[in-house]
């Protein structure tokens, strides 16, 4: 049953210059450059993202993920979304209005994976970029890189994945999409969604808690997928793997790095989810094929670097 929660509203990224960082997520990447705040955070949005940000770098000694955030339909709907975590055990640390820019309050809470989530309702919102809401144009002109087209998902790694999982479905009212399974039946990953995507957030089981594997962000084509690996070789940027197809979700993509370690994915394609549908199963022995499902083999880099 969906309780109110919409779509992925933002992440915030640990970064370790944020100038060199702005040439991979502003320039490489394509997202538009908003705003800066009095802390240094610099906030980014996708062509098509209607509110005014979906990525905030922040600088650190250390590349990761601070948080991920989830946008709720109204304020109502915050107030019985936190009220249903507080009932459920989970701590929530009320965050208030402003401390992210042009941003409401925000309800934060931690998953035993080890991560850091938040539920917002209010942010300002400055429409797609470039477009109008009458008559609009196809696509915007002045777009740079990638021509990404928004924040898509994040990818982490943590324990206790089935507990995180829960929260997630019992409370916020997500469906597991797909999953793979140990043979005895064990859960070591859930993709699940909130929306018709093939996940809004994925986990994977992992003994070292809060741990980042990409942020994903959404390209129209497989074309626009072959010109990323263009403008990465062009760039001479960090590539991990693609461009490929995965078998879990089915989606086209590629995966590089920023100069800080993080991992990031751009993709096209993919399946669908309805919450009638029911989830998709893939076992251990196709991991090869379920993650790169051209190669069927894995590649340890992938599985391993994490931020």
């Amino acid at each position: 049953m969906k309780k109110g929660v919409m779509r992925p509203g933002h992440v915030q990224l640990r970064v370790m210059d944020i100038e060199e960082a702005l040439k991979h997520y502003r320039d490489l990447l394509g997202l538009i450059e908003m705003d800066r705040d009095d802390q240094g955070r610099v906030y980014l949005k996708g062509w098509t993202e209607v509110d005014k940000f979906s990525v905030v770098l922040r600088q650190s000694d250390s590349p990761g993920m601070d948080f991920m955030a989830f946008k709720c339909l109204d304020e109502n709907t915050l107030d019985n979304l936190r009220s249903g975590l507080i009932e459920y055990g989970c701590e929530v640390t009320d965050v208030p209005a402003g401390d992210l820019k042009d941003c409401g309050r925000r309800v934060q809470f931690n998953t035993p994976s080890g991560h850091c989530f938040e539920l917002f309702a209010t942010k300002k919102q400055t429409g797609k970029w470039g477009v109008e809401n009458i008559n609009p144009e196809a696509w915007p002109r002045g777009l740079k890189g990638m021509k990404a087209l928004r924040f898509d998902h994040c990818l982490i790694y943590g324990p206790d994945i089935v507990a995180s999982t829960k929260i997630f479905c019992e409370v916020l009212g997500f469906d597991i999409a797909e999953q793979v399974i140990e043979p005895d039946g064990t859960a070591i990953s859930h993709f699940i969604s909130i929306s018709t995507k093939a996940h809004d957030i994925a986990f994977i089981e992992h003994p070292e808690p809060g741990k980042l594997h990409h942020c994903s962000f959404l390209l129209e084509t497989w074309e626009d997928v072959l010109r990323a690996a263009d403008l990465i070789s062009m760039h001479d940027v960090s590539i991990d793997i693609g461009p490929t197809r995965h078998g879990l979700t089915h989606g086209k993509t590629i995966y590089f790095f920023d100069p800080s370690g993080n991992r990031t994915e751009v993709f096209c394609g993919g399946d669908y989810h309805y919450p009638d549908h029911p989830t998709v199963t893939w076992q251990t022995e196709a991991l090869g094929k379920a993650i790169f499902y051209h190669d069927r083999v894995l590649n340890e880099r992938f599985l391993t670097v994490l931020t």
